[in-house]
């Protein structure tokens, strides 16, 4: 069952790059990210209600978790990812956006008790080197826009690794599919609020593939792929998770490629290949990490904000 979730996971995940910078050239970020919240509470609210336990108030011992999530992987990502991509290209943003696993290593070594071996100074070091071979500032099209564009990707990616170890190291009561339905609306109330005081009730030009792509986001890469990474990251090692959803980039460029004719420069594509080659030499090679074994007790006190 949990690679049948991951492969969802990066087929859903990866072809949803495309698909959000359609629907972002027919209305706001913050708006955007008001539907994809919006439908995926409904979807989580209503599965919920109608499992076998019914839906459950949070445990307190689970709270800083759905907190977490909520404004910090929910919340904080999508609304960053959204302004970037009206910015920068959707395949090269999915690249940078998943050099969360590289942030991963150092945020594990402060956090859980992970070393930080010369190997895996290396792989953070090549990925380094890939992330400025994907931005070219050195191209006739970088500008101040581009930079920001990378910028808040570059910050998102680092929110969401931050938040993939405070999952790895919480001492977990409820499940992820409890503590879902819970962790959108808390993300959904606040942004709601902001779109509404900010840019009031959007005029959208709906059509039949903007709904689609709206009901795709809010069932499939909301509800489905943050239920089910947060479940992947409970049975698997961090080290093999994060690996297999290296492959969402890959998948991410192929269908912005194939579907917005974004092109890929010569230096996009190695440092596709250099980030890739970073995360292999510095997460998914040698001896089984703590945070894979499962930290200590008070490792895991750390991270209960």
């Amino acid at each position: 069952m949990p690679f049948a979730l991951l492969a969802g996971t990066v087929l859903v995940l990866g072809v949803n790059w495309p698909l959000l910078a359609i629907a972002l050239e027919s209305m706001s970020p913050i708006w955007l990210t008001v539907l994809r919240l919006g439908g995926a509470t409904l979807t989580m609210f209503v599965v919920t209600g109608r499992s076998r336990q019914g839906l459950r108030l949070p445990p307190r011992a689970d709270r800083a978790v759905v907190l977490s999530v909520a404004f910090g992987r929910l919340l904080a990502v999508m609304l960053l990812v959204f302004m970037a991509l009206r910015l920068v290209p959707p395949g090269r943003s999915s690249v940078l956006v998943w050099t969360s696993s590289l942030w991963t290593v150092p945020l594990a070594a402060g956090f859980l008790g992970e070393r930080m071996s010369a190997r895996r100074w290396a792989g953070l070091g090549m990925g380094i080197l890939g992330i400025v071979l994907m931005v070219e500032p050195w191209s006739s099209g970088f500008d101040g826009r581009t930079f920001l564009g990378y910028g808040l990707l570059l910050v998102a990616a680092v929110i969401q690794a931050g938040v993939a170890v405070h999952i790895r190291g919480h001492r977990w009561v409820a499940s992820p599919l409890d503590l879902l339905p819970w962790q959108l609306l808390l993300a959904l109330v606040p942004v709601t609020v902001a779109a509404i005081a900010i840019e009031g009730i959007p005029a959208v030009a709906w059509s039949p593939l903007l709904v689609a792509i709206v009901i795709y986001e809010g069932t499939l890469a909301t509800s489905f792929s943050t239920w089910a990474q947060m479940t992947v990251l409970q049975m698997l090692p961090a080290i093999t998770t994060n690996l297999t959803l290296m492959l969402v980039p890959v998948v991410g460029v192929i269908s912005s490629v194939l579907v917005v004719h974004e092109v890929m420069t010569p230096w996009a594509v190695a440092a596709t290949v250099l980030i890739g080659a970073g995360v292999l030499v510095g997460v998914g090679l040698g001896p089984t990490a703590p945070a894979e074994r499962g930290a200590p007790a008070a490792l895991r006190r750390r991270l209960r904000l």
